[in-house]
């Protein structure tokens, strides 16, 4: 009977139904919204963006276009069950029929929560795992301002439960925003740190959705593709921001690495940069860097092959080597990437403590990225992880 179990399988692939990249494509939002018959929307941001007048900048395009807006700066470096409901709350009482999200995961997956609230009721916290929405969620239009989080694309939508400090990872298809833009000319005055962190956060995207149980020849791909476009163009985006031809190839990786993910998804980094963020408010970006190649290293006798193509992609000569040493300098390059651009050394340096190990460890042993992580560790040796990237 194994030949019928094969023919049951089925696999997935979810992206926005309209994507538009390019310099100065975030005009057409306005356009875009009154194709959707919209009149009023939420820009959810954050308070920098807010401060340094991208929100009202974008709001202009809308008012150009004859649409309404109301700003709502308040999502968090991590997002809280709290800034989702203050969204709703301003939503709802502003009259508001549809969602503009502007800025990286942050202000996406805020906005994710919120539409998801408004159509569909309840709290947040009781969208928690894999797809429990039961209708549409308010029509999203993502407008993203980094190269890294690929959440204007995702059907990922991550929250911080401000009672538990844990992250909940909601992962529902209705969660994908309608019109994902990424615009490289809302990304030139990124900073080095920020753009080093959001281009390693792509980077553990791609990695995790290539050597992850639910990769398909589509996901490998789009992994594939954003590997080597990241290796190419990060250093030279952190290095001089105004270069556009890097800015642009960072958005497409990124955007890559999403369509990677978003599909096949994540793995152990994600789980653990989740309680990372969770407990002590740290960069996800950084989160990540840290991580990865600490992960790595634990599923190398389960991807071996997968490393070693990855080894490739990163521009390392490896037709002298074995499959195994190709492996181990893919984590040895990627370790040099993170320290090239200046991402801390270890966990320490971002004032983690040993003594959260195990609560974190448990925590991660539930998020749902644990899934498709291509070697399955014990409690002890999840901890074993966080300590060796301290």
């Amino acid at each position: 009977m194994a030949h019928l179990a094969l023919a049951d399988h089925t696999d997935s692939f979810f992206i926005p139904c309209v994507t538009l990249i390019g310099s100065g494509c975030a005009k057409q939002a306005g356009s875009r919204a009154k194709a959707l018959g919209a009149k009023k929307a939420l820009i959810v941001t954050d308070a920098g963006l807010k401060k340094m007048g991208v929100a009202d900048l974008i709001s202009g395009y809308l008012l150009e276009d004859g649409l309404e807006t109301v700003i709502f700066a308040g999502a968090e470096p991590n997002p809280t069950d709290t800034n989702v409901h203050d969204g709703v709350r301003l939503f709802q009482e502003s009259g508001c029929d549809f969602i503009v999200s502007l800025g990286g995961g942050s202000a996406h997956d805020c906005a994710k929560g919120i539409g998801l609230v408004t159509a569909g009721g309840g709290n947040i916290r009781d969208y928690e795992g894999v797809d429990q929405s039961r209708v549409p969620m308010t029509p999203l239009i993502a407008i993203n301002t980094t190269a890294g989080t690929a959440s204007e694309m995702t059907r990922f939508c991550i929250i911080t439960n401000s009672q538990t400090h844990v992250k909940m990872a909601i992962v529902d298809w209705r969660c994908t925003p309608l019109i994902a833009i990424d615009d490289p000319a809302l990304m030139v005055a990124m900073p080095p740190g920020l753009t080093a962190a959001t281009g390693m956060d792509a980077l553990t995207h791609a990695v995790e959705a290539y050597v992850s149980t639910a990769a398909t020849p589509i996901t490998d791909a789009c992994a594939e593709k954003a590997i080597s476009l990241i290796a190419e163009h990060l250093a030279k985006a952190v290095g001089h921001g105004e270069n556009m031809e890097a800015r642009i190839a960072m958005c497409y990786a990124q955007y890559l690495a999403g369509m990677a993910f978003n599909n096949a998804s994540l793995g152990y980094v994600h789980a653990m940069a989740h309680q990372l963020g969770g407990f002590y408010n740290l960069p996800h970006g950084v989160c990540n860097a840290v991580l990865l190649p600490h992960v790595c290293r634990f599923n190398l006798i389960s991807a071996a092959d997968r490393y070693a193509r990855i080894a490739r992609l990163l521009g390392v000569p490896t037709d002298l080597m074995s499959r195994d040493e190709a492996a181990e300098a893919a984590i040895d390059a990627i370790s040099h990437m993170a320290r090239s651009l200046g991402i801390p050394a270890g966990l320490s340096e971002l004032g983690v403590k040993a003594k959260d190990h195990r609560v974190m460890a448990e925590n991660a042993q539930k998020d749902a990225c644990m899934l498709t992580n291509p070697r399955k560790a014990t409690l002890d040796q999840i901890i074993g992880v966080f300590e060796s990237a301290m």
